[in-house]
């Protein structure tokens, strides 16, 4: 097994944690075919099926599943060993892989970014947006972006972005024309509402809070989508109340199409963090971002 090159067994690796060949080749820059070769190749050597191929997917076997399971913190350990011996050159280089919420890449990210790279032209930052509560570090990746109640308890967290945020709940005029304004959440139950729906199915409930008092209703929806874009639009054609982040609504409430109601029960809550696993050599590109997180956290007083 000593002559198993590492360039497939990585090859593999990315393949199985994408499910697909084309994926897993645009994310590392390389050609659907090369990646299918590799496997073709790692395969013959072991003679064991490692992943089953049909035109529609692509899944791990058991033995790929046991193989990828103790490949992965491999994998990171060898690339954590090649990005130290890159730190140690004037400035950082190599992959920074991020998996952050939606809200986080749209809004809050893109500052920090323009910022980071610019400081750090060497790195190569790979950002992969989604609502999904996965295991970042078993996906291959450096680093996750979650809210306090999402971090794992074995992580080191830092803060990144604003820390505080709020929900806010809103319509469209002409809905509120026809159907009235909620006085309270409980009025809710009898609107047609706009609510989000994550890629793994879950639909949180609504929550308001009001000084001591917390309120977490259910309401009907009418329009039930997992990308914000049809959510606001919905909204914003009379569909139904919506509530979600302040951010995503701003634009449309400073606009005029949406105006916010139940305002008396807003409900924020701490702003995002950036986690990771506390090993005694963080990769140089990590090492890096948590670097220029701290420095401007500094800088804003926070």
């Amino acid at each position: 097994m000593n002559d198993l090159p590492l360039a497939d067994l990585d090859a593999f690796a990315a393949v199985a944690r994408e499910r697909s060949f084309r994926t897993a080749a645009r994310k590392r820059g390389v050609s659907a075919s090369a990646l299918s070769e590799a496997l073709r190749r790692l395969e013959a050597k072991l003679g064991v099926r490692l992943l089953n191929r049909t035109t529609r997917s692509v899944t791990p076997t058991e033995a790929g599943k046991r193989l990828l399971e103790r490949l992965t913190p491999a994998l990171g350990e060898i690339a954590g060993a090649l990005d130290q011996v890159a730190s140690e050159r004037d400035s950082p280089a190599g992959t920074l892989r991020l998996n952050v919420p939606t809200i986080v890449a749209r809004v809050i990210l893109p500052p920090l970014v323009g910022r980071f790279m610019k400081a750090h032209p060497a790195i190569t930052l790979e950002v992969t947006a989604e609502d999904g509560f996965i295991d970042v570090l078993a996906a291959g990746f450096d680093a996750g972006v979650r809210y306090e109640e999402r971090v794992e308890k074995d992580m080191i967290a830092i803060p990144l972005g604003p820390r505080v945020q709020r929900y806010i709940t809103a319509a469209a005029p002409d809905y509120l024309a026809r159907r009235g304004e909620p006085q309270h959440p409980r009025d809710l139950l009898e609107h047609a509402t706009v609510r989000h729906r994550f890629q793994n199915g879950v639909m949180l409930p609504w929550e308001f809070g009001e000084r001591d008092a917390t309120i977490i209703i259910a309401p009907p929806s009418t329009v039930l989508a997992n990308t914000i874009e049809l959510e606001i639009s919905a909204a914003v054609d009379g569909l139904g109340v919506i509530r979600t982040f302040e951010e995503f609504l701003k634009p449309e409430i400073e606009a005029g199409r949406l105006i916010t109601v139940l305002d008396a029960w807003e409900t924020s809550f701490p702003g995002p963090f950036l986690y990771y696993a506390g090993r005694r050599h963080l990769p140089a590109p990590l090492r890096a971002f948590v670097d220029f997180l701290k420095s401007e956290q500094r800088q804003a007083g926070r």
